[in-house]
């Protein structure tokens, strides 16, 4: 990785306010919009520029073929969620330089799909796992380390240990939820974090911003943010996985589904890979794929127990 005083205008000076804004990588620098940089660096904005342009002229972020784009997937990794199924519809499992949502009502597994990738991303490159570090946003009160150890123990791991590699913090606001999203573009490269998990996305922001009123100030928060995970996703190669919550839907009514996914079109529109939960019969739960680039939609039947996330035999 090429050093930020290796940019055409930085030295040691400029660097270190970069590097104490959370741009601690050339990658970082070049994905960032400059005025959001020149907010938190106080450098000028045409210095800004300047920064930024020698920053994308050094890791191509110009044109390139489909080809070039297909050999620079090659880098991309997956984590298993521990479960077979689950991870045939995802493709190998959750995929770095991508936002994956699980959308879901209560009960429905989100949560705990969260805290099983917290142990599997631990794991080596040949078990599944992304050999790395976990931040976890918890915006519900819902992480439970009791669990983690639970985890890491069913699988023959030390849950001191895999607890010790998983950083948690607790947002008690939207504005403290956006704060640690900002907090992540230092934390990660520092401690090799390769899964950022926010769980919720929306909770925070469907609580304070009440009223159609405020509808908008609350979908360009929203938007800012998700693209701020976006942008750390692809510059540090890693797995980002939000939670979303469902809200009634009017047309049910006539027939369909009584829930829908709460954050309209900016939830949709930012995340790369959308995944339904719903409960089923008997303690299994049901995740299809509603929304990718490339995963067909399908099903895959899961269960809950001690292990983590297990597959679930279904009579069809």
């Amino acid at each position: 990785m090429e050093d930020l005083e290796s940019l055409d205008g930085v030295g040691s000076a400029i660097a270190t306010k970069l590097r104490t804004a959370g741009y601690t990588t050339i990658e970082a620098v070049a994905v960032t919009p400059p005025l959001e940089i020149m907010e938190k660096t106080n450098l000028g904005f045409n210095t800004v520029l300047k920064i930024q342009e020698s920053a994308r002229k050094m890791i191509s972020a110009d044109f390139k073929t489909a080809q070039e784009y297909y050999e620079r997937r090659k880098s991309m990794r997956r984590c298993t969620t521990g479960c077979k199924k689950l991870d045939e519809i995802l493709g190998g499992g959750i995929e770095t330089q991508a936002l994956t949502e699980l959308i879901g009502e209560y009960g429905s597994g989100k949560t705990q799909i969260c805290m099983m990738l917290s142990i599997t991303a631990q794991l080596p490159y040949d078990k599944g796992g992304l050999e790395g570090r976990v931040a976890f946003i918890d915006t519900e009160g819902t992480f439970m380390p009791e669990r983690v150890y639970q985890i890491a123990s069913s699988m023959g791991l030390d849950p001191k240990d895999a607890a010790g590699n998983i950083f948690v913090a607790r947002a008690y606001n939207s504005s403290h939820q956006c704060l640690l999203i900002d907090r992540l573009f230092m934390l990660c490269p520092e401690n090799n974090i390769k899964l950022v998990v926010v769980d919720s996305m929306i909770s925070h922001f469907r609580g304070e911003y009440i009223g159609r009123e405020n509808l908008s100030d609350r979908q360009q928060k929203l938007n800012q943010y998700l693209h701020k995970l976006i942008r750390l996703s692809e510059a540090y190669n890693l797995a980002v996985v939000v939670t979303n919550q469902v809200q009634s839907n009017p047309a049910s009514f006539f027939g369909g589904d009584p829930n829908r996914p709460a954050g309209g079109n900016i939830m949709a529109h930012a995340c790369t890979h959308r995944v339904y939960l719903r409960k089923g019969s008997k303690g299994v739960r049901v995740a299809r794929i509603i929304d990718s680039p490339y995963l067909p939609e399908r099903e895959a039947y899961f269960m809950i127990n001690e292990k983590g996330i297990v597959d679930a035999e279904v009579d069809k």
